[in-house]
């Protein structure tokens, strides 16, 4: 059986990406990132969004065939991200993917974006296998998922109200960090000193919950102004950051613990964040855990991840959409 090709397609926010995987072989992943764009608005923009992904999406997958050496009729199967995201910026690649998996009468695969994150750890790390857990810290989601086969998860724990990447975009915002927060707070944090406690943490096993750390982040900030001070931002990044990462870190070790799984990845834009990787490595590590984090050019949104998804679900026999296809703003871990 020959090595079957796939293209990626990944519209869900600001970045438009496609990807061929051919068999094992990534052949290109590339992307077009509206940041410049959205950070004169200290935000994405849904609208915005949009209207930039139709300029791109068609020049993208050019780029990507051209890159990758295969041309439209080398494809085996069309994938695409289908949820989570902004639906206007997800309409725009499931439009295209759809519109090319009937041109091209191949098998049109719809992609989980939370699972699509998960997956870019296969690229990475070629021989990780399930069953393993997977630490999901994004801008929608965060939680603890299994990873108990290919296709198969399940939401050990997850956030009760918002995802860490959302609240450090809205901390950074109210500290006054350009957009994307969180590479900015990261580096603030590592000049300054936890010195800040933010929210009482009485049991470090409790649900995940954002929202009122955020909120907490952002009183003190008021209460400061209101007194006259002006606050080591240094200082209120580091304590931030150390309390959302350690929250989400202590459910992961007692995720480990509990389920005695031995292999951790981590997965979502987050990923990235240097006192998470660190944390993550040190605490699991401990535990006698393998630690697996995706490069940094795989920790954002790319097309590369749907791909490898995709990969697998034809591989296990996931049958394919239909051309009536739509995109789902919110989405849940639902592959089993």
């Amino acid at each position: 059986m020959k090595d079957i090709c796939i293209l990626g397609i990944e519209t869900s926010c600001d970045e438009t990406s496609a990807a061929v995987l051919k068999g094992d072989n990534l052949l290109s992943n590339v992307i077009s990132s509206q940041i410049d764009i959205h950070r004169r608005f200290g935000g994405v923009v849904p609208e915005i969004a949009s209207r930039n992904h139709l300029t791109a999406i068609l020049p993208v997958i050019d780029e990507a065939l051209q890159k990758a050496g295969v041309t439209k009729s080398d494809i085996d199967a069309i994938a695409v991200t289908y949820g989570a995201g902004l639906v206007g910026a997800l309409l725009v690649g499931v439009s295209a993917a759809k519109a090319l998996a009937y041109s091209l009468n191949v098998p049109l695969y719809a992609v989980n974006h939370i699972e699509a994150h998960i997956a870019a750890n296969y690229i990475s790390t070629p021989d990780l296998k399930p069953p393993f857990l997977a630490v999901v810290a994004s801008g929608g989601h965060t939680g603890v998922c299994l990873v108990d086969g290919f296709n198969k998860f399940t939401m050990l724990a997850s956030t009760t109200d918002d995802a860490i990447g959302e609240a450090f975009d809205k901390v950074a915002r109210a500290v006054g960090l350009p957009y994307p927060g969180g590479p900015e707070i990261d580096k603030l944090a590592r000049q300054g000193a936890p010195n800040i406690k933010f929210v009482e943490r009485k049991h470090k096993s409790a649900e995940l919950s954002y929202s009122g750390l955020k909120t907490a982040v952002i009183n003190y900030l008021h209460t400061m102004e209101q007194r006259g001070q002006k606050p080591v931002l240094e200082d209120v990044c580091a304590s931030f950051q150390h309390t959302a990462v350690d929250m989400l870190a202590d459910v992961a070790v007692a995720t480990v613990k509990k389920s005695g799984i031995k292999t951790v990845v981590a997965a979502g834009g987050v990923s990235a964040n240097s006192y998470l990787r660190d944390k993550l490595k040190t605490e699991c590590e401990a535990l006698g855990c393998e630690v697996h984090f995706p490069p940094m050019s795989l920790c954002t949104d790319n097309a590369a991840m749907v791909a490898i998804r995709a990969k697998h679900m034809i591989a296990e026999g996931v049958s394919p959409a239909g051309l009536n296809l739509n995109a789902k703003s919110y989405l849940k871990i639902e592959g089993n």
